[in-house]
């Protein structure tokens, strides 16, 4: 059915809906309550498919794809601790690493010492020819920089020479002694090349051919300073430098620097795969080139140390370093989403869930990396996240018909209720409805011991904060602590949550009747509190304000005018759409009339490009926008809000947020308009769907908090002072930026325990000792899975 959206305002608008929000007044009604004059105002038709769906010519993503995994090596593996100074992998498929003198192969994944533990001699290097015979050539074994195998012969460089082994013979090769040896290889022909720091050479009978790297610019790329050289599976030549990378391919040489997505260029070594992709080593991570992406890969959560001496690459594509903290690789496996999402199912239920309602949130550890030690406590935000939490597994209800997710929700649920039912009845209590930000039992300590305190120094920063006692009240039974000073950010959860639980989870009306309630009791408590949530001191909360006498009428306020609009819209949306009460539409309908809500709407954020702004608020305004436009029957306000969540969605598309694009793409797939300019149209642009997925198959299955550093990327661009987070307090340089594509970067070279997280930021820090929540993945898989975005397992 055609309906009505705001792309453009009439004189009329302009003049008096910008006016009376300056004032705080009401003259929107004069224009929105007349159709004939509210079509000439908002001169847009939408047309719709119905909602929720998937346009006919958009195939599902595929639920097979590869799993990155990263191993670490350790003691427990059967490797000493320290560097690793040479890998070896066999046709075969063994993998033999030398470490402290000694050689140990990899069998099922612990190392196994070959030749005995007697201490190597220090002026000898032992290795093993292609019948495992042992072969020692008269080298000190510290030097050698690497072996390269090519059937029975052996190659083994130190920095100055070079020497061929065949049957037990070992034959130094000539060569300039003043001539660093970085790298050698083999091309398909026998032929070898070496990386050295006199340049790029090529084995010409018993002499060396220098060989030139020009490009079209006249520079010569391999002068001087090549630090690796070769092949992959294609026989493509391939030449590492600090200018950059070059490849050799029949159309002549072809250069990559950071300006065509290169990461870094300190590198250490090269390593082909077996499906044409391409491995570098450098002493700040690794880097792999498929040929159309380039992946870096850095920092504890992918290897042992960031120094990489030296790498190969098996038969089934595992990648395997040499670092100066030992061995370590990378698999790619073969997996399903939905393997994938069981897998983080069981970490939450194993490590994660706190008290016996199940709050989801995140848990620290009391050794880092040993999630055997989880340790969950409460979280400022329990509410929220556990409510995210269940929207997943509604979702996942909804498309697959598993009880187990049906049992997550219904827990969920009854974690959100009992934040609202354990406020009531205490010395403290407030107001009927209010809910608590989250509980913690009254056996751990104390949480307001110094509590006012702290609030009094928050002040000195926020003169709105709110200092009083008690902010954790006691409940009426004497069992829990609950936090109050509930924020907008817990209600957007909450009312993100019920109507799915309604809709998809509560199969008979007196569990329908129970949701109801909740929401009742809820949203009456705004409306009879001037739209506030009031707390135990009859005062509102820091952020739990949606009233016009604050929205449109305090300076304060003015920039969370457009976000709470929307929020509060939805929440008298969900309300009406669960206990078919009109009163709710009734308040919707004043607040748009009278106070020009769906023109605040319209802008819920002020943001000045990607990257600027508050990421929380893009989080909450999601919810938002997919509550209102998935729940509310107003379909005037509809038009607009669809009409906003386009140009709201543009600016966040680079961060390629699955979430994001899910939510934007279940209301807008099909959208279009047509406006006094022309055609407009509001479907997600190009690509939506692979950043989405992009971003799913690159969550890594370790959600400890380790560190990542980006910074000093060659493939970063740094954002400009207006795209900072806070104009009050400039980003500071090389401090949040982008890839030269324009997004953010991958999720392997991040972590972040919610969507709430800046994606501009390009440093992490941590330490392993916190382990998040799957949730990141699972509320944006099970919302595509319902969606018919990604295919069912």
């Amino acid at each position: 059915m055609p309906i009505l959206s705001l792309t453009a305002r009439s004189s009329f608008v302009e003049h008096h809906s910008f006016d009376s929000l300056r004032r705080g007044t009401a003259v929107v009604g004069a224009w929105w309550a007349q159709p004939s004059l509210a079509t000439y105002c908002l001169g847009l038709i939408c047309c719709l498919t119905d909602l929720p769906g998937m346009s006919a010519d958009l195939a599902p993503a595929p639920q097979q794809f590869r799993q990155e995994v990263a191993h670490r090596f350790t003691a427990t593996n059967g490797l000493p601790q320290g560097p690793a100074q040479l890998l070896e992998c066999a046709p075969t498929g063994l993998v033999r690493a030398f470490l402290g003198g000694h050689w140990y192969d990899l069998h099922q994944d612990h190392w196994l010492i070959k030749g005995g533990l007697a201490a190597p001699k220090d002026d000898d290097f032992v290795f093993y020819d292609a019948t495992d015979r042992e072969v020692t050539l008269k080298v000190p074994w510290r030097e050698v920089r690497q072996i390269l195998v090519a059937g029975a012969i052996r190659f083994v460089t130190t920095a100055r020479e070079i020497f061929r082994v065949e049957a037990e013979n070992a034959i130094p090769m000539a060569w300039e002694e003043d001539w660093t040896i970085n790298q050698l290889a083999l091309d398909s022909q026998g032929v070898l090349y070496v990386a050295s720091g006199a340049g790029l050479f090529r084995q010409q009978g018993e002499s060396w051919q220098r060989i030139e790297v020009p490009d079209e610019r006249g520079r010569n790329w391999a002068v001087r300073d090549v630090l690796g050289v070769g092949f992959d599976s294609k026989g493509q030549l391939w030449v590492a430098t600090k200018a950059g990378v070059c490849r050799h391919a029949d159309q002549g040489w072809q250069f990559y620097e950071g300006k065509d997505g290169l990461p870094w260029n300190d590198f250490a070594g090269i390593a082909g795969g077996p499906h044409g992709e391409i491995w570098f080593a450098t002493h700040l991570g690794v880097i792999r080139f498929d040929g159309r992406d380039w992946q870096y890969r850095q920092g504890p959560a992918w290897l042992p140390d960031d120094d990489v001496t030296g790498l190969v690459v098996d038969a089934a594509g595992t990648a395997w370093f040499a670092t100066a903290g030992g061995v370590g690789s990378l698999e790619r496996r073969s997996m399903t989403l939905a393997e994938k999402a069981d897998f983080y199912e069981t970490e939450i239920e194993r490590y994660i869930k706190r008290t016996p309602f199940g709050f989801v949130a995140e848990a620290g550890l009391r050794q880092p990396a040993d999630k055997s030690t989880a340790n969950p406590q409460d979280s400022d935000n329990d509410g929220l996240w556990t409510a995210m939490y269940g929207a997943g597994e509604c979702f996942a209800y909804g498309a697959t018909r598993d009880p187990r997710a049906k049992a997550r929700a219904r827990s969920a649920f009854e974690a959100l209720r009992f934040l609202q039912k354990v406020t009531q009845g205490c010395d403290h209590a407030p107001p009927k409805g209010y809910v608590a930000r989250t509980i913690r039992p009254s056996d751990w300590p104390d949480p307001n011991i110094g509590r006012l305190e702290s609030d009094r120094a928050e002040q000195q920063h926020d003169k709105l904060w709110k200092a009083y006692e008690p902010r954790w009240p006691k409940s009426a039974d004497g069992k829990w602590f609950w936090k109050s000073d509930t924020s907008s950010d817990e209600l957007d959860g909450h009312f993100f949550f019920y109507p799915l639980y309604y809709d998809l989870c509560a199969d008979s009306q007196a569990e329908r009747d129970r949701v109801g309630e909740v929401v009742r009791e809820l949203t009456d408590h705004l409306i009879d509190h001037d739209f506030c949530l009031v707390d135990h001191d009859g005062k509102p909360t820091r952020w739990g304000i949606y009233g016009p006498q604050f929205l449109n009428q305090d300076p304060i306020w003015w920039q969370e005018r457009g976000l709470k609009s929307l929020s509060i819209l939805c929440y008298l949306s969900v309300a009406a759409h669960i206990t078919g009460d009109p009163k709710y539409e009734a308040a919707a309908r004043g607040l748009i009339e009278r106070h020009g809500y769906a023109h605040n709407a319209m802008y819920p954020k002020v943001q000045h490009g990607p990257g600027s702004g508050n990421q929380s608020d893009d989080e909450m305004a999601f919810m938002c926008y997919y509550g209102l436009l998935r729940f509310s029957g107003d379909e005037h306000l509809k038009a607009l809000i669809r009409d906003s969540f386009f140009h709201y969605w543009v600016n966040e598309a680079p961060e390629m947020n699955p979430f994001f694009n899910f939510a934007y793409a279940a209301q807008n797939l099909d959208a279009s308009a047509t406006s006094a300019w022309g055609a407009l149209s509001l479907k997600p642009w190009p690509g939506w769907l692979d950043d989405a997925m992009a971003t799913l198959d690159g969550f890594s299955l370790d959600r400890l908090n380790w560190p990542h550093h980006n910074s000093h990327r060659l493939d970063l661009t740094g954002l400009p002072a207006v795209q900072s987070s806070d104009l009050g307090a400039p980003d500071r340089p090389r401090q949040r930026g982008h890839r030269v594509n324009g997004k953010a970067l991958p999720v392997e070279n991040r972590h972040f325990n919610h969507w709430n997280t800046d994606p501009w930021q390009l440093d992490y820090g941590g330490n392993g000792g916190e382990l998040a929540a799957g949730t990141v993945f699972l509320l944006p898989y099970y919302m595509g899975l319902y969606h018919g975005f990604i295919e069912k397992p």
